[in-house]
């Protein structure tokens, strides 16, 4: 239980400036724990589906490239990913947040999040984060022990990941590495072991990572610049829309090289579900890239939150080869 006296009422109310105006947390939740959903992002809930839908889609690649297809197990793998996302998000939510408190307090759309506005101790959000960590791990320990391993792994990503964009100008890069561990994780948990495939869906969906993270960035930019924080949208700048149409490339010829990698043993219809999933795929990038305005932030995050619904496409092929 989180110390009450970590809580400032004061600011219990507050909402953070990013999070949509109706979101069930400022609507639903009791008072005293909304500033740590806020913390988690639990109302704003695209993180969660970028971080799941990977672990969605290794699973769905390793059903289609097991000749028994989706069985009972993979059930429980698919709920388990979702509720291990939700948590495994809000845990490095929390952890980016601690680490990025002074940086956040200076950028305009961050300024309110629980940390810098005062709703939040670092103290109480540190216990936070080990709770929601804790329960994570408590839904990996139902899986095998290599996806269990790896799992563990995925730890050192996702705590170096916040300070990348005080070294480097590919912070999204790192974002990526940590954000799609999933996919590896989601065959494991079924296959019990890694193969080609996944190597190719992992490597296909940081290049998607940098596509839809240097979108989002782009809200920031000019505070960024002010700060100094790094990223691929301050880096690109003015040719954003070139170097991005080379990382859809990337994303959708690694989905396609994922899918058949996949089912090209299996045979029939399975490939061609999958192939048509990865050109569904990238044709919803194509039509965010289109949109694009890196000057409208509000376009920006409109396009960012359509990220998951390139995912879900891109699902549906993968889902649909493991039936076939």
């Amino acid at each position: 239980m989180i110390p009450s006296d970590d809580i400032p009422m004061a600011g219990a109310d507050e909402r953070v400036a990013d999070a949509a105006p109706d979101n069930w947390v400022d609507r639903l939740a009791p008072a005293p724990w909304r500033p740590y959903l806020r913390l988690s992002r639990a109302d704003r809930p695209i993180g969660t589906w970028l971080l799941l839908i990977p672990c969605w889609l290794g699973l769905a690649l390793a059903c289609a490239a097991d000749p028994a297809g989706w069985g009972l197990k993979d059930a429980w793998i698919f709920v388990a990913c979702a509720a291990g996302a939700f948590l495994m998000r809000g845990a490095g939510c929390t952890w980016n947040d601690i680490a990025d408190r002074r940086i956040d307090a200076q950028v305009a759309r961050t300024r309110s999040r629980p940390i810098p506005s005062g709703q939040v101790s670092v103290r109480a959000a540190a216990i936070w984060m080990a709770a929601q960590a804790l329960a994570a791990f408590a839904i990996l320990l139902t899986f095998n022990g290599f996806a269990i391993a790896l799992g563990i792994a995925s730890l050192a990503p996702v705590a170096i990941y916040p300070f990348m964009k005080r070294v480097t100008w590919w912070p999204q890069l790192f974002l990526g590495i940590a954000f799609n561990w999933g996919a590896l994780l989601g065959w494991a948990a079924h296959a019990g072991a890694l193969a080609a495939a996944p190597a190719a869906l992992y490597l296909s969906l940081i290049a998607w990572t940098i596509f839809y993270d240097t979108i989002y960035a782009h809200q920031d930019k000019e505070d960024d610049a002010l700060i100094g924080v790094k990223s691929t949208a301050r880096l690109f700048g003015a040719n954003t829309g070139r170097a991005l149409l080379v990382f859809l490339i990337l994303a959708t010829t690694g989905a396609m090289t994922a899918g058949v990698l996949a089912t090209v043993e299996r045979g029939g219809l399975a490939p061609l579900a999958a192939i048509a999933g990865s050109w569904a795929f990238g044709w919803r990038l194509a039509w965010q890239l289109r949109r694009l305005d890196p000057d409208d932030p509000a376009r920006c995050l409109a396009l960012f939150r359509d990220a998951r619904n390139a995912g879900l496409l891109l699902f549906a092929g993968y889902f649909a080869a493991g039936w076939l």
